[in-house]
């Protein structure tokens, strides 16, 4: 085994979520990334936790979407309610041999799978945001995901790795070092009304007064690096032109605008997949607004690897996400859809918090 995979499965375990005796873990993830569910399941168990994993088949969703009716599509087991509801930790591990296997599928019948389980998530995100359930997102370094970044496995395995400070010899104390200075933002950040973002293509305001900013050091993603809030839901306004890709549901839509006003997306615009886009932004009624803004703080992450978990921590980047909102910081939207966009601010793009300059060329300057 690669160290830095057990280094991982540690972190995750028992800094991330902080896994205690007697826990109910759900470890999820794809065939792919076998080596790390047997890691994290071993350290799991060394705790004493209670951990069991659900194997994801993509072939099998892929053949459900293009083939099955519409109630088959919708319908989804009693028991997996029951389970949101119980489990004290999730361990969500994102690698597969396939990064595209739902290209081909019809997005109304990706958008009709995933309105089928706002319910879960809304369980999810309701127990979250109350400190009921740990969960935490990762990535294992597959062949398939270092193609799609453009990398060799060795080159990608050296980028998700060093993402996560883990040849450190103390991986932990890297990021107990980002909780602190992140804590300092955030704390300057809860006092902000009204944001404003600009730069090439971009001229965005939103009210985020009353709403909380969260410090985001390893706990939900790993690796991670931002700090984010909840827009006030009427208050976007204005246009935003993302910088990389838009990826979601293995579907990639390229350069995207969308203009706000009162707080909806009025208008949007991409030079690929456009209808993609709209299918995704026509989920349902919250689809349309802002969910989430963010600012990314990982300096390590330094290039766009069409992986979201990434690409949103990238050092100089913002992100917005329309759709739900986190609960935790006091956002009230609710959709089936959560999908975050990039922006690159390292070349002349600034934010202002109530009209003073707070971040420039990628760097905050308070």
């Amino acid at each position: 085994m690669d160290p830095r995979l057990a280094k991982l499965a540690k972190v995750l375990i028992n800094y991330s979520l902080r896994l205690k005796k007697g826990q109910l873990l759900r470890i999820s993830g794809e065939p792919a990334a076998l080596p790390l569910i047997k890691a994290t399941y071993a350290e799991a168990v060394n705790v004493g936790a209670h951990p069991y994993v659900v194997l994801n088949i993509a072939d099998n969703h892929e053949y459900m979407l293009k083939h099955g009716s519409d109630e088959q599509i919708k319908f989804y087991p009693a028991h997996f309610e029951m389970e949101y509801k119980k489990m004290d930790a999730y361990l969500g591990i994102w690698g597969g041999d396939n990064t595209c296997y739902l290209n081909g599928v019809d997005p109304k019948k990706q958008s009709h799978h995933r309105l089928a389980r706002k319910k879960l998530s809304d369980i999810f995100h309701k127990r979250a945001g109350a400190g009921e359930l740990a969960w935490v997102g990762t990535q294992f370094p597959t062949v398939s995901d270092a193609q799609n970044a453009g990398m060799s496995l060795t080159d990608y395995e050296n980028f998700v790795y060093g993402a996560g400070h883990l040849s450190a010899a103390d991986p932990v104390k890297h990021w107990k070092k980002v909780q602190k200075e992140q804590e300092r933002l955030v704390k300057v950040l809860d006092r902000v009304d009204q944001l404003h973002v600009r730069s090439n293509d971009t001229d965005l305001k939103m009210r985020v007064k009353g709403r909380k900013w969260i410090n985001c050091c390893g706990r939900e993603n790993f690796p991670d690096g931002e700090v984010f809030t909840g827009p006030i839901e009427n208050s976007t306004e204005g246009k935003i032109r993302f910088s990389f890709p838009a990826v979601y549901a293995s579907n990639e839509v390229e350069d995207v605008t969308l203009e706000f006003k009162r707080g909806r997306v009025a208008n949007f615009s991409a030079a690929r997949n456009e209808a993609f886009l709209k299918s995704m932004l026509d989920m349902d009624k919250g689809a349309r607004f802002v969910g989430e803004f963010a600012i990314g703080t990982n300096y390590d992450i330094k290039q766009f690897s069409k992986n979201t978990l990434f690409d949103e921590k990238i050092g100089g980047t913002c992100h917005l996400a329309v759709g739900e909102a986190f609960p935790e910081t006091g956002a009230k939207n609710r959709s089936a859809l959560h999908w975050d966009m990039v922006c690159d601010l390292r070349k002349g793009g600034t934010i202002e918090a109530d009209n003073k300059v707070i971040y420039r060329n990628g760097k905050f300057t308070i």
